[in-house]
């Protein structure tokens, strides 16, 4: 029934100026969705943008249209939106009609997990095969740097445009808006503490003995190599926000598990600690310290996912143990560690200039 209800609304007119949005199946007002739509709102206020939703109370600008996610409301928005922007596979097994334009942004700048093709056998087949589908109805794919590209075009089932522009999300993390960082400390009851977020990955194995959960050693460490008063925030991945309280289980770190945009944390952070997220490529640009901590590498490489890097390659610090984060933290170097992430910089051929929204946005108007 849904199937034919949309072939109808396809028999109605392409709307030029309307946009579509949606963030991992709905889940999500985040990403470079986000970034791209309230570039749009600020700077071309002739574009109808709408977001697919399943909150739609987490979407607080009230210029943007928002409908259900799935419901018949956004398949009549589907089927009559010029341009259809997300960052996850497609979703939705409906056909892209003749003179639609499909960006796919992806959720990530870089990666350092194996991804699509290159990481067949972790994923499911009825995953490859909805991969697949989406693959052909793409028209624009972004990436963030030549190594992104190289990625993509081996690995995503994709022979299409790829448009080397940056990364939408990342804009905010190179602008760094004194009034946007601001809103984002006040929402989360930050005063003048510098900010260390821990944000690791999931395990399909559910076992997170490897996680952190004290971190007064820690914290002592960066005041006194850094100086100021420290605060630390735990970002859990979306797949634990319900077993956030069971894993977070220190009561002087701030749970923002469930906190909608990532991006908004990594703007206000001054330290990340994370593991294998593609987060620490977002967060070079920031030019602040990135820690990976990595107990459980040879574990992680044979169960959870294989790596398109040696992590010794990388330019951010590595410590395998607790012990290794505090003598990292006491031994920092800001000068080398900058000339590292130049040469890593250089090394993928980046594009990020923090106008990536701004270039998409002449192409559709083009």
């Amino acid at each position: 029934m849904r199937a034919i209800i949309y072939k109808l609304f396809c028999l109605l007119p392409i709307k030029n100026n309307k946009i579509i949005f949606w963030g991992y199946y709905g889940a999500q007002y985040g990403c470079s969705p986000k970034y791209i739509s309230e570039y749009i709102i600020a700077n071309e206020p002739k574009f109808d943008v709408v977001w697919g939703t399943l909150d739609p109370n987490s979407i607080p600008d009230k210029k943007i249209r928002k409908v259900q996610f799935a419901s018949l409301k956004f398949l009549f928005e589907l089927a009559t939106a010029k341009f259809i922007i997300t960052n996850y596979r497609f979703g939705i097994d409906m056909d892209k009609r003749t003179g639609q334009i499909y960006i796919q942004t992806w959720h990530s700048s870089l990666r350092l997990k194996k991804i699509e093709k290159d990481a067949e056998a972790f994923l499911p087949p009825s995953y490859i095969q909805q991969a697949k589908r989406d693959a052909t109805k793409i028209d624009y794919l972004l990436s963030g740097c030549k190594e992104s590209t190289r990625i993509f075009k081996q690995s995503f089932w994709y022979d299409g445009t790829i448009l080397e522009i940056g990364t939408p999300r990342i804009d905010p993390i190179i602008k760094k808006e004194s009034s946007q960082l601001k809103t984002i400390r006040q929402k989360l009851g930050l005063g003048d503490e510098k900010v260390l977020l821990y944000a690791p990955t999931f395990r399909k194995s559910n076992d997170y003995s490897c996680y952190l959960n004290d971190f007064s050693d820690i914290v002592e460490s960066l005041e006194n190599k850094m100086g100021g008063k420290w605060k630390v925030i735990v970002r859990l991945h979306p797949h634990l926000m319900n077993k956030a309280s069971e894993i977070i289980k220190n009561k002087d770190v701030i749970n923002a598990s469930s906190y909608n945009d990532i991006q908004e944390l990594l703007m206000i952070t001054d330290f990340l600690i994370t593991d294998y997220s593609s987060l620490m490529f977002d967060f070079l640009f920031s030019k602040n310290p990135v820690l990976l901590y990595l107990p459980d590498l040879q574990e992680y490489k044979k169960n959870e996912r294989e790596l398109y890097y040696d992590v010794e390659e990388l330019p951010f610090l590595k410590a395998f143990d607790q012990v290794e984060i505090i003598n990292k933290i006491q031994n920092f170097d800001k000068p080398n560690y900058l000339s590292e992430l130049s040469n890593f910089e250089q090394k993928i051929g980046s594009f990020e200039k923090g106008t990536a929204s701004k270039q998409l946005v002449s192409i559709l108007k083009s």
